[in-house]
């Protein structure tokens, strides 16, 4: 294969799994103004976040085996077209219970496109050229994720809340047609044995669902409402059955013997607390500087450029540090070092002033994911044999987008009742909404002082991006033997 083909595949493969990290934060700058348009009030707001986060993080492992049952090119293919489709749904719904139906469907597309592009990658490129091919896409994942609410505020402010999802119809047919020009089909069922965990991916989904649906309703009628006790106590139970189904079938979505390993559960645990105070952060600061404070939707979407900015500076830096020094201090200073920024957050006003009031807090809470992403990332891989990285990667990342949305929904959920339906606009909300994150963050950092030294060595200096971005590099060197992980056995140390 030349080398200007295997360029524009990964120019494919970037193109079409950028659109997915783009769409898990743009839309959380256009937020007031889809309330505005269809109504829905703060609960509308959370679910058209939740509602993509909710398809995405349960069914992307399940996306993972349908690569090597029916071929990577057409899973990505039809991933893409599903995310064209359903977006265009999401720029033409007429009501609230609409655009979350898309948004939806949209996070089932959603988790095609990331490991059946991670598949194309890998056998496209030879093993001496894989890191640098993995390397560019996850750097342009990481881009997706700052440009998004760029993207979005521009969009908002200049035509309509709409194009943000209509902007994606013509970047995924132009992949499209790339994808299927340049990307050779490939062999149906070359797995031979792989299978869909079909069931433990519904249950896992419907469990997430109905627990998201009763803590968003529970601000409006109270825990006794049946609208509210019920659908919680079937999450509850449809999630204990997933977990008590993944350990009975010889092919899981799930590993849970790898959860047997100390590190790795400790690692995993910690990366739900960080990545639930970052969405949390994300999610109401946008809300409160656009319908407090008085920003406009760019203003409200570049806020947050300069954590990213820091984090591209410092985190593969940070990473060299922990390989050489151990992960256990950067782990737990780190998380520390980002609850003291989110805490000096809520001393915000709706008189904040960028420079003097939210720059600076914000550059210390970016100083501490800096110091925490690639660490942790690494450490969770490294509790795992080298055999099962890919498969560890996509379980920490899954965990890292189900952080997002079990956060924002039981957050959403405490503030709402506080606050009402206003909590949105609020500065009590928004001063609850950080201390509570503040605690999420501090107690991953108390959770970092009982890691151990790596039994394996992994880099962290490279997994930059830590779970923010594509898949950490060594995932992707040993993504040819986790395709299929379920024919391996994972032994607990």
């Amino acid at each position: 294969m030349t080398a200007s083909r295997k360029r524009l595949i990964l120019a494919a493969c970037i193109l079409g799994s950028t659109v997915v990290t783009v769409d898990s934060t743009v839309v959380n700058v256009a937020l007031p103004a889809i309330r505005d348009d269809l109504g829905g009030g703060f609960a509308g707001q959370q679910w058209t976040t939740n509602a993509y986060l909710v398809t995405l993080a349960s069914l992307i492992l399940v996306a993972g085996s349908l690569g090597d049952i029916f071929g990577a090119r057409r899973v990505f293919s039809a991933g893409l077209a599903a995310f064209g489709a359903t977006s265009a749904l999401c720029a033409l719904a007429p009501t609230i219970e609409t655009l979350v139906l898309a948004r939806a469907l949209q996070g089932v597309a959603g988790a095609l496109l990331t490991p059946a592009a991670l598949a194309i990658i890998v056998t496209t490129f030879p093993e001496d050229e894989r890191g640098r091919a993995v390397g560019a896409w996850t750097a342009w994942g990481a881009i997706g994720f700052v440009i998004g609410p760029l993207i979005g505020g521009q969009l908002v402010d200049t035509a309509s809340w709409r194009w943000i999802f209509a902007i994606n119809v013509p970047l995924v047919i132009g992949t499209f047609l790339l994808i299927t020009r340049v990307v050779p089909a490939g062999d149906r069922g070359k797995a031979g044995g792989a299978q869909v965990d079909g069931w433990g991916g519904a249950l896992c989904g419907l469990g997430l669902a109905a627990g998201t649906f009763g803590l968003i309703r529970q601000p409006a009628v109270g825990f006794g409402d049946p609208t509210v006790f019920l659908p919680l106590a079937a999450g509850l139970v449809l999630f204990a059955a997933f977990l008590a189904y993944e350990t009975r079938i010889a092919h899981p979505m799930l590993p849970l013997p790898l959860f047997r390993r100390h590190n790795f559960a400790v690692g995993n645990l910690e990366t739900f607390l960080m990545y639930a105070g970052l969405s949390l952060l994300s999610f109401f600061l946008v809300l409160f500087l656009q319908q407090s404070a008085g920003y406009s939707a760019v203003a409200a979407g570049t806020a947050l450029t300069p954590v990213t900015i820091v984090l591209f500076l410092f985190s593969t830096r940070f990473g060299a540090l922990a390989d050489r020094f151990g992960p256990r201090l950067f782990m737990g200073a780190g998380p520390l070092v980002a609850a003291a920024g989110m805490v000096l957050l809520t001393r915000l006003g709706s008189d904040a002033r960028y420079l003097t009031d939210l720059l600076p807090p914000l550059l210390v809470f970016a100083l501490g994911l800096s110091m925490t992403v690639a660490p942790l990332t690494a450490t969770v891989l490294s509790g795992a044999d080298d055999r099962n990285a890919g498969i560890a990667s996509g379980v920490n990342n899954a965990i890292a987008r189900l952080a997002g949305l079990l956060g924002i929904a039981a957050v959403g959920a405490i503030v709402a009742a506080r606050y009402g339906d206003s909590a949105d606009s609020s500065e009590g909300a928004f001063h609850l909404a950080m201390a509570i994150s503040a605690g999420l963050v501090a107690a991953g950092g108390l959770l970092g002082m009982f890691i151990r030294n790596p039994p394996r060595k992994v880099d962290a200096s490279d997994c930059p991006g830590g779970q923010l971005s594509g898949i950490p590099r060594e995932a992707a060197e040993h993504s040819h033997h986790s395709h299929n992980p379920r024919r391996e056995t994972v032994e607990a140390r």
